[in-house]
């Protein structure tokens, strides 16, 4: 990593640095580049909402209701289609928040940000890079989702221009959260194979108490409380109002798809993120300075 990353950001002999622009999206491609090469981790990444979705959709079968369908007014909503849009947001929470805490902390472990440093490459460079890298993986990741999940278990895609315009705020919004708070959090392992202990429990728990695997009213009420404070919560809430009729919404704890709540805790978290990031972020092991 390091040897590439030098390469492409040391300028040659007399002339000027490019601009952070140019190197931002070179940084990106050196990202994807050493993405790719972990294929372990490109299977898994990609493959993993698939999967829980095909457990769900063949356990589960196809023609039951989440609920009481004249309560709601929307008929008998297929299991697949109800968790597809969980499915989703924690395909977003994968690949932006633990993917990064983890391969920031054995970035820093193995000393790739140390030497990083000592380029000429700006630091908002090296987070460019990251967020392109994220917003790239999460879209092909999805893309492959929703082909998968229409043609195999024919689940019904949004057809509106309005349901395709919330996908993508709640979705950028939810991506760029997630990608800040797992650079922030990043800084927490004390070690890059602590990395993984410290941070897939978390995102395991934010999952079963999110509604990603169970349907959310189902939940107990204090661990309902207890999942409106984190934002996978208000992606999974926002994607089920893009891909479920909006009858639907009489489902939800607040008998509502809450755009605006979901807006507003994404942008706290996003800017707790950044705060945090800013005042946290360590170039250097905890043993090196």
């Amino acid at each position: 990593m390091s040897t590439q990353a030098t390469r492409t950001t040391q300028p040659s002999p007399g002339r000027p640095l490019p601009g952070a622009l140019r190197l931002s999206v070179e940084r990106a491609r050196v990202e994807m580049t050493m993405f790719f090469r972990e294929r372990d981790a490109v299977i898994f990444i990609f493959a993993y909402p698939i999967i829980m979705l095909a457990i769900f959709a063949t356990v589960f079968g196809q023609d039951g209701a989440m609920v009481d369908g004249d309560a709601a007014g929307a008929g008998a909503i297929p299991f697949a289609q109800y968790f597809l849009p969980g499915m989703v947001a924690t395909g977003v929470m994968l690949t932006s928040f633990q993917s990064l805490a983890i391969s920031i902390a054995v970035e820093r472990d193995e000393g790739s940000l140390k030497r990083l440093r000592a380029t000429p490459l700006p630091p908002v460079s090296y987070f460019a890079g990251k967020i392109f890298q994220t917003l790239l993986v999460s879209g092909v990741q999805i893309a492959l989702l929703l082909a998968v999940g229409s043609v195999m278990f024919g689940i019904d895609l949004p057809t509106s221009s309005t349901a395709w315009l919330t996908f993508a705020w709640v979705f950028l919004l939810g991506t760029a959260t997630g990608t800040v708070c797992g650079i922030g959090f990043s800084s927490l392992p004390r070690s890059g194979k602590s990395a993984s202990a410290v941070v897939t429990p978390v995102v395991l728990v934010l999952q079963f108490v999110s509604g990603v695997f169970f349907v959310f009213t189902d939940l107990p009420t204090w661990m309902q409380k207890v999942a409106e404070v984190f934002p996978l919560k208000w992606m999974a809430q926002g994607m089920r109002s893009v891909f479920l009729p909006p009858e639907a919404a009489a489902w939800e704890a607040s008998g509502s798809w809450q755009h605006g709540a979901t807006a507003f805790i994404l942008g706290a978290w996003l800017i707790a993120g950044l705060v945090v990031g800013v005042r946290t972020f360590r170039w250097r092991r905890r043993d090196d300075g």
